[in-house]
């Protein structure tokens, strides 16, 4: 019989097929007692599984290419930590085997990133990915990995990690599905990227019976349990609407009636551009710097090396707009240089702009990096500030934007609750808002993004998230500046429309969803929008606030 789940569309399509589950390893190696004498053996073999694995991710990465690529090298660096190889080594002087070592090591470790901020918490998955294919290597089991198939399946898992999710085969993995994860997750970010259909955060997906057919319905959330004949050629023909749609959208984004909405994308470094021109991308609302600090979290980048990678984003995009957040450093992303190592709430905490300011050298740094890369180019910059509070810290960043001869509009960040609630006052200071609605979410319901428990609070559809973005945006018309939004939020066709008429001026999203944006706001008038975001307002969930909007729009 016919059932519907509901989970979080992460990424866009329908997928309809056999359900095939993720194989895992043996998490858990038994705890046995080794001789003294073996214990330099055991290190031996834990360091080469540790080389091992961090060699095949890289490998992985270099296959995947792009933001698959960074992911993936991230991960093996987290192999290869010199603290975590440390402990292995210490539990194993003691007597652990070496499986049993990484096994317990890992564990410690996990536990201090899961209580570390939202974007650390986000990693465990990332982890427990790693451990598992050390521990697999270690015991001569299979790695965990993506199901052998001769024919096309809708994956299933608990959660996928990068490794697994960086090469799937869109032609055999039509769709997948997983029990945990967020919106902003790596596989939710990848999913997006390969052009996947994907729905996270679905309480029991573990429980679909390997070989059930589904559908997935990737832009809504919804996974139908054995469908009917009749609710698959729906799902297809809508499926097909979409896809030709898509196709005839071309341009600059606008609304039915000619209203101009800039379409953005996000990227977090040169190698994510190509996807970003091809999509067809008016410019860059959201270009990350903190791959180029990651790197070496204990020095920071050379001016110089910040300068060549700065202008290979900027020269992709001549008479185009280029919007820089400067680094956002502390609690998500600790640095040993900048980030103290004891706070007690990190994400509340010496964080973004917060810490930049306590360091002016390595932002003044950045900001000379900027302007230079910027020199003789026809591009239209403009620099905004990461976790801006109020006037002051607006004041702050300006006045240093100005100090570093940075020829450039600066904006702030609307991140936090209060920079919503007072975007009037913090625009005497810059030009322009951002609106990050992922981190504007968390603070607003204090609801970390990454905790599947609490994904209906980090839902975009909000109604109180959208009286935050409608208060910005007001604010942003009655200064005559502009008011965009580079969160997730974006990346919602749907939801497009609706920040559209609360008065956004540019959406900003990863580069496989601007044409689904494109397409969809093309299909609506101005009025249509605004009388949509109303509706959406007037509700009192997120559920409500989409059925709703959606209702406007479909002249229900």
């Amino acid at each position: 019989m016919e059932a519907t789940l509901r989970g979080v569309g992460v990424s866009h399509g329908v997928a309809i097929g056999e359900v095939r589950h993720m194989g895992t390893a043996v998490l858990e190696p038994p705890a046995k007692q080794i001789p003294a004498e073996d214990a330099e053996r055991e290190q031996g073999r834990a360091r080469k599984a540790v080389e091992a694995v961090a060699a095949d991710l890289m490998a992985r990465g270099n296959l995947a290419g792009g933001e698959a690529q960074a992911v993936l090298e991230a991960q093996a660096m987290m192999a290869q930590d010199p603290e975590l190889m440390a402990d292995v080594d210490r539990r194993i002087a003691v007597g652990s085997t070496a499986e049993r070592a990484v096994y317990d090591a890992f564990a410690a470790y996990r536990e201090l990133l899961a209580g570390a901020g939202e974007y650390l918490a986000g990693r465990v998955a990332d982890l427990d990915d790693v451990r598992n294919r050390i521990v697999a290597r270690l015991l001569g089991v299979p790695m965990p990995g993506v199901p052998d198939s001769d024919e096309p399946y809708v994956l299933v898992a608990r959660d996928l990690a990068p490794a697994d999710t960086a090469l799937l085969d869109p032609t055999l993995v039509l769709g997948f599905v997983t029990e945990e994860g967020g919106p902003t997750s790596h596989s939710a970010i990848l999913a997006r990227a390969l052009g996947v259909p994907a729905v996270v955060a679905l309480p029991g997906a573990g429980e679909l019976a390997e070989g059930t057919v589904i559908a997935v319905d990737g832009s809504t959330g919804d996974i139908f349990v054995e469908p009917s004949e009749e609710k698959k050629a729906q799902l297809e023909a809508a499926a097909a609407e979409r896809k030709a749609a898509l196709a005839a959208s071309t341009g600059p984004g606008a609304t039915a009636d000619g209203h101009k909405v800039p379409l953005l994308a996000n990227v977090g470094g040169p190698a994510d551009v190509p996807a970003a021109v091809e999509a067809g991308a008016e410019g860059v609302g959201l270009f990350r710097t903190e791959f180029l600090f990651l790197d070496d979290s204990k020095n920071a980048p050379s001016e110089e090396k910040q300068v060549e990678a700065y202008r290979q984003v900027l020269e992709a995009f001549p008479e185009g707009r280029v919007v820089v957040r400067v680094l956002d450093a502390g609690a998500d992303k600790p640095l040993d240089f900048l980030t103290p190592g004891d706070e007690p709430n990190p994400a509340l905490g010496v964080r973004g702009l917060r810490t930049l300011l306590d360091h002016p050298e390595v932002l003044r740094t950045q900001l000379t990096a900027l302007a230079k890369a910027a020199e003789g180019l026809p591009v239209y910059l403009e620099v905004m500030a990461p976790m801006v509070a109020d006037r002051t810290d607006a004041k702050a960043f300006a006045d240093a934007c100005r100090a570093a001869g940075l020829r450039a509009k600066f904006g702030a960040m609307v991140e936090i609750p209060s920079a919503a609630l007072r975007a009037r006052s913090i625009l005497q200071e810059v030009e322009f808002l951002s609106l990050g609605t992922n981190d504007l979410a968390q603070y607003t319901f204090a609801a970390d993004r990454q905790v599947g428990a609490v994904s209906r609070l980090q839902d975009p559809w909000q109604p109180a998230l959208l009286d935050l973005v409608a208060l910005s945006a007001e604010a942003a018309k009655a200064e005559g500046k502009s008011c965009g939004v580079c969160g997730e939020a974006a990346s919602d066709p749907l939801l497009a429309c609706v920040l559209t008429g609360l008065g956004v001026t540019s959406l900003s999203m990863g580069a496989a969803s601007i044409p689904y944006v494109r397409a969809t706001l093309a299909k609506y008038t101005l009025a249509q929008c605004e009388r949509a975001a109303a509706a959406a307002r007037a509700s009192d969930s997120a559920d409500e606030a989409r059925n709703a909007a959606q209702a406007v729009l479909s002249g229900e």
